[in-house]
């Protein structure tokens, strides 16, 4: 059994507690909300109608396979924007001050193939409390044997390639979530260290969630699509692909870059650093000065704010950002940051082939 990991608590002055006060003043004297805003809504609007256009495009024109291709491609990659923008806000409680709207909001999660109650207990609540720590958080752990990512895990011989295979298995991620990982997170009897038990309710929103989105993707397009069975299953494949590559590559760059740490705990479970200065340490921050990535990425881009302020909607950690580098450089807290996504990716590639030469 897995001992609870604990976080020391902060004494005195610290840096949490004054990045939170300085950044709720701040909200306060500009008297702004903390949820969404107008883009915040807009951008909503936009990327469910670009899924909603593509999907009964790809559904109904019949198009020709290579446009098809095509089409199915982008909405991957619309799916995975969702994701980011809309059902990760959502889950988070951060979209809107109000909880039905949320909930509301997360059940689109279902539509781009993942289940909102799973991901609240690997990443809301796991991930972003043991963030990088081995064998607790389950959001860095790629693929198991595969993929060596810290110090403290086992090389093996193959791991030396991994620079160069690591890259296509992102983009099986998506397709290994749709059809095997929600199943395994939630029947598997602990997540990192706590125990999973769930309300019954949610054994039938896990199977009849997955059905609907199998009817959607695969049952309806074999009725509607006319091409053979084998090229609709393709098809699905290459929808997952680009979601998967979307979604991996944004999710390694925040964390499993150089620079970021991979703590342990003692053999009593504790760590040596409070919960918020642990978050910078194994946190980075990408392309930050971007408009298309702070559009497109939902806030994933500036990790560190979003792991700080989970509950402050994503429009808002342009301003945030100013308030937590400066405090955290005056209490000598590193601030890790990759200046545009292709420095970040460098980074990533970098620390893979470190990592896989041992």
């Amino acid at each position: 059994m897995k001992v609870a990991t604990k976080f020391p608590g902060a004494k005195g002055r610290n840096f949490y507690g004054e990045v939170k006060k300085r950044v709720q003043q701040d909200f306060k004297d500009r008297n702004l909300d903390m949820n969404a805003n107008g883009l915040m809504w807009l951008k909503a609007a936009i990327f469910m109608s670009l899924y909603i256009a593509l999907y009964f495009t790809i559904l109904l024109a019949n198009l020709s396979g290579s446009v098809l291709a095509l089409l199915t491609i982008v909405l991957g990659a619309v799916c995975a924007f969702i994701g980011f923008n809309i059902c990760h806000d959502a889950i988070h409680g951060a979209f809107s001050a109000n909880k039905k709207t949320n909930k509301a909001l997360s059940l689109i999660f279902h539509l781009v193939g993942a289940n909102p109650y799973v991901w609240n207990i690997t990443h809301n609540i796991v991930h972003h409390t043991y963030t990088n720590i081995p064998g607790h958080d389950e959001d860095i752990e790629i693929a198991p044997g595969l993929i060596r990512i810290a110090e403290d895990e086992e090389h093996r011989p193959h791991q030396r390639f991994q620079h160069w295979y690591a890259f296509p298995l992102y983009g099986l991620a998506s397709l290994s979530w749709v059809l095997r990982k929600d199943y395994k997170k939630f029947f598997q009897k602990r997540v990192g260290a706590r125990e999973n038990v769930h309300p019954g309710i949610e054994y039938f929103n896990l199977f009849f969630y997955k059905a609907l989105y199998y009817t959607l993707f695969i049952v309806l397009p074999l009725i509607f699509i006319q091409l053979a069975w084998w090229q609709i299953l393709l098809g699905f494949v290459l929808l997952h692909l680009a979601q998967g590559v979307t979604m991996g590559l944004v999710f390694q760059l925040a964390h499993v870059v150089e620079g970021t740490a991979f703590p342990v705990p003692n053999e009593n479970g504790n760590m040596e650093e409070a919960w918020a200065e642990h978050q910078m340490h194994t946190t980075v921050n990408f392309a930050t000065h971007s408009p298309a990535a702070a559009f497109f990425l939902g806030g994933l881009n500036r990790q560190i704010e979003h792991h700080l302020f989970p509950k402050i909607c994503h429009v808002h950690y342009g301003k945030v950002s100013i308030i937590v580098k400066q405090t955290a450089l005056e209490f000598g807290i590193p601030y890790h940051e990759n200046s545009t996504f292709t420095a970040a990716l460098g980074s990533h590639y970098r620390m893979l082939k470190k990592m896989g030469n041992g």
